[in-house]
Formats: C-alpha cells, sequence, structure tokens
C-alpha cells in the first residue's frame, strides 16, 4: 500500500510515531513528513533514524495554512496529533477544543485540498459513550472523519478506534514501574477499574490492516484484551523483586471511568464482525455504496463492548508486557 508513496504524519514525533516510522520505512515509501509542533523532538528523530527518505515540517495542526503547504504531493495522511491526557483537556477544554476538533478539521481540508488518496484517523475507546472532553472532542473527531466521505472530493477518511496502548508516552506501564523503583508504591485512582491494552507494535500493524482494507466512512475497532488495573499493577510488582510494595487507592480523577468501552449500545446496531482482530462501525449517515460493501459480514451479537468483560488472567498480562519488551 505504501510503496512509492508520500505519507504525511501528523504528531509523528510521539511514541505512536516512532513505531509507525520504524514498520513503515521497510515498506519501501519514497518520503515520511513528521509534521509536529516540537523542534528538539524532530531533531531528536532525525538523528535516531538517519533516513533521507524522512523529512520534517514544524507545525501545528491548528494552523491550516501550514498543514495545507505540508500536504502537497502526500499520498497518505495518517493522523496522530492531539491531546490526549484526560486531566488536561478537562482543565483546558478550549486548548483541547482547538487541536482535537478544529485541528481535524484542518486536516479534512488539508487533505481534500490536495486530493490526498486516504486519510486515516486515530481515535480512542474514550469516544465511545464519552464521559470527559477529552473523549468528546475524539467523539466529534470521528464524525468529521465519517461526514468527510460526503463532500464527493474523492479522498477517503477511515477512522481507527483503539484502547490503551502500553509503550505510549504516559502509559501507566511507565508511570507504575517508575512508581515502583522511585517509591516502593503503586497509586491506582481504583481498585475495580478495568482497562483495554495492546502493545505498540500490535497496534500498528492492526492500524495498517484497517488503513489497506478499508474503504472510507467505517470506523474499524480494535478488539483489544482487557484487564484490571490490579492485576497489571500486581504483575509489575512480581517481575520488579521488590518487596514490602503497598498499593494505594487514591480515587476517581474528573472525566475518569470504572470501565472503558470500545463500542457503544447505540453503535452496537450498526456494527458487523470484520474478523477475529476488528469489529466495523458503519455510519448512519446515507453511505449505500460503503453498507453494501460490508452487506456479507454478520452483525455482532452483544450490545456493546466493555472491558470490564472478558478479562486476562496475570499469566496473559505477564505474556503481552514480554512480548512488548517490558518484563
Amino acid at each position: 500500500m505504501f510503496n512509492n508513496k508520500r505519507i504525511l504524519v501528523t504528531g509523528g514525533t510521539g511514541s505512536w510515531g516512532h513505531e509507525l516510522i520504524r514498520q513503515l520505512l521497510p515498506q519501501n515509501p519514497e518520503e515520511i513528513i513528521i509534521f509536529s509542533r516540537s523542534e528538539s523532538a524532530q531533531v531528536a528523530m532525525s538523528r535516531e533514524y538517519e533516513d533521507n527518505r524522512l523529512s520534517f515540517v514544524i507545525g501545528d495542526i491548528r494552523d491550516k495554512d501550514a498543514l495545507v503547504a505540508a500536504c502537497r504531493g502526500v499520498d497518505y495522511i495518517i493522523h496522530l496529533a492531539a491531546l490526549k491526557h484526560v486531566p488536561v483537556c478537562e482543565d483546558q477544554p478550549y486548548e483541547a477544543l482547538k487541536t482535537n476538533v478544529i485541528g481535524t478539521q484542518n486536516v479534512i481540508e488539508a487533505a481534500i485540498a490536495n486530493h490526498v488518496e486516504k486519510a486515516i484517523y486515530i481515535s480512542t475507546d474514550k469516544a465511545a459513550n464519552p464521559s470527559n472532553f477529552y473523549g468528546m472532542t475524539k467523539a466529534i473527531g470521528e464524525k468529521l472523519f465519517v461526514y468527510a466521505n460526503l463532500l464527493r472530493s474523492g479522498t477517503r477518511f477511515v477512522t481507527v478506534r483503539g484502547g490503551n496502548v502500553l509503550g505510549t508516552n504516559g502509559s501507566v506501564v511507565h508511570l507504575f514501574m517508575k512508581q515502583i523503583r522511585d517509591k516502593g508504591q503503586v497509586r491506582i485512582t481504583d481498585m475495580h477499574m478495568t482497562r483495554f491494552f495492546l502493545t505498540l507494535r500490535d497496534a500498528i500493524s492492526l492500524l495498517f490492516k484497517a488503513s489497506e482494507a478499508s474503504v472510507g466512512g467505517e470506523i474499524f475497532v480494535m478488539t483489544m484484551p482487557t484487564c484490571r488495573i490490579i492485576d497489571l499493577a500486581e504483575v509489575l510488582i512480581e517481575a520488579s523483586g521488590k518487596k514490602d510494595v503497598s498499593i494505594i487507592e487514591t480515587g476517581i480523577r474528573p472525566g475518569e471511568k470504572i470501565h472503558e468501552i470500545l463500542m457503544s449500545d447505540f453503535e452496537s446496531r450498526s456494527t458487523v464482525v470484520y474478523d477475529e482482530q476488528y469489529l466495523v462501525i458503519l455510519p448512519t449517515l446515507n453511505m449505500p455504496e460503503l453498507k453494501e460493501c460490508y452487506q456479507r459480514y454478520a452483525p455482532v451479537s452483544f450490545s456493546s463492548f466493555s472491558s470490564e468483560r472478558n478479562l486476562i488472567s496475570k499469566d496473559e498480562i505477564r505474556a503481552i508486557l514480554q512480548r512488548g519488551g517490558f518484563l
């Protein structure tokens, strides 16, 4: 799919971007353009890869003109840039709105202006029935990407929705490991909390699969494993070999859920099982060609996809952490 193609990655200097680039380069792209705000992160990334197919553009997705200019001659856009931390978005909703909503609209308009072949939006489980401002902005971003397929531009817009990805900046695994090492304790907001988890390497592989298979207008949902946060903490404590590590319950933060969902009750009415790795949510907007494409797939047999169900064991958590290189 990416052979001899020019790809622009928004927010490409983060942890998602690093793993994405690592897996993109062997696919022989003509050029990968990293569009992000951080000069120092771009310089560090350039030195890390030392590949002349990588180019870097300083810019903010809030600046539509800069984005349009960066997208000239681009075949694919992978839209990673966002304000992602729930407490930050709760405390500064205007900033989250400008980046996650207006910025996403700018990505759509830049893609259309430059006749980009396909744009892929990376979303989150927090967009499904959102309870916090971050989730609301990502849900709006999804809606914008679905709607963009009705603009008769020739560009196809696709969304990939996933849960927590191990190894990303601010990942709970890194946080817990630091707390164990430095303080001899792990701080958990609620002992009953559950989350979806996948390694960054596996998440990027699934992203490529959806990018290639997608038609435009659908939301691909990664069927990620789920675990109790307390079990994850205990596995990390056991692996550390430290004795007398305490677990402290701190209380739910503003906007935080006990359980996340990847697909809501409402969405289940228009969701099909693509394969064992993906569900596909079809839009409620009138897109008959898209619905015809997916009519051979069976509808889901459950009303929602919640992290409180089908919890994996501590041994399975340990195996995922080992595959991700954390243990």
